[in-house]
């Protein structure tokens, strides 16, 4: 019933001249913003424990940017399959491309870090038209029929969709064939891969996978976040220089420093653009033992 609900939504996103479905995707990020108050909770429960200076407008002018935010990617993965190469451009300029350029020349393939910051859809779905398809490591969504409209989108720029459950093989398969592997890092959890690092000033479970393949492969990290530009409208995917990893011998102390090292990276991002991370999502649910839940 939800995706027969949606589905004249997403059609309406694909199909309607690009200014309406613009204006519809941002009624959709409004009405989600009203009829989602746990949500809301959520978020400024996050935003008084990254932000604790931050005032309650200030705190509730985020949220609603948050939602917008997610009004714009809901767009782009809607109309994915008109997104093409002679049209990406008018949706996403790149910045700092020499970065994942120079690591891929390496020859020991690349590992892509991002998060849920910006548009993440649009930035691996413009990688793929651009000729350097990502191996992208998703979440299967609860919704069956959600999961599969998504996963068609992902890969029809060329892209390939990597299950979490099969993340340690196929990532493995991808490097050795010098491929690129991009992987969202910055929620909570609560696996075996956890570690404890520091994320604004709280201890929060980060993933170690995309650290440990690369202290195992070589591979490099280059971080890339795809950040709305309101002056440009458009987005532009920034890369960075690869995460430097270091390697003192000791695996279970270089895996937590490389862990956070990647984790200072998205922080940087996010507090250059808070009003585009997903801040819905309970990111400190997670806590060492013995702590409070913050929740």
């Amino acid at each position: 019933m939800e995706y027969v609900v949606a589905w004249p939504l997403l059609q309406g996103l694909q199909w309607l001249p690009l200014p309406l479905a613009r204006g519809l995707a941002a009624g959709l990020g409004g009405l989600a913003h009203t009829i989602t108050p746990r949500w809301r909770a959520i978020a400024d429960r996050n935003l008084r424990l990254a932000f604790p200076e931050v005032s309650e407008s200030r705190r509730k002018e985020i949220v609603r940017d948050v939602y917008r935010n997610l009004g714009r990617v809901l767009l782009s993965v809607a109309r994915m399959p008109r997104i093409d190469q002679g049209n990406i451009g008018q949706w996403l300029d790149y910045e700092g491309y020499e970065h994942y350029d120079e690591a891929r020349q390496r020859g020991r393939g690349v590992l892509y870090l991002t998060a849920h910051l910006g548009n993440w859809e649009l930035s691996a779905h413009a990688h793929g038209l651009h000729g350097h398809p990502l191996h992208v490591v998703v979440r299967t969504l609860d919704n069956s029929y959600f999961d599969r409209f998504v996963a068609g989108r992902r890969v029809c720029s060329g892209n390939h969709v990597i299950r979490k459950q099969e993340f340690a093989r196929r990532s493995i398969k991808a490097i050795s064939a010098q491929e690129a592997v991009g992987a969202l890092v910055d929620q909570n959890t609560s696996g075996e891969d956890g570690v404890f690092v520091d994320f604004f000033g709280h201890k929060a479970s980060a993933t170690s996978g995309i650290v440990r393949l690369a202290m195992r492969t070589g591979a490099p990290v280059i971080p890339g976040f795809a950040f709305w530009d309101g002056e440009r409208r458009k987005h532009v995917l920034r890369f960075s220089p690869p995460v430097p990893m270091v390697d003192t011998g000791n695996k279970e102390a270089d895996l937590v420093e490389n862990t956070q090292r990647c984790q200072r990276v998205i922080e940087e991002a996010i507090r250059e653009h808070p009003e585009q991370w997903l801040w819905i999502h309970r990111r400190w649910k997670t806590r060492p033992a013995g702590e409070s839940d913050l929740y």
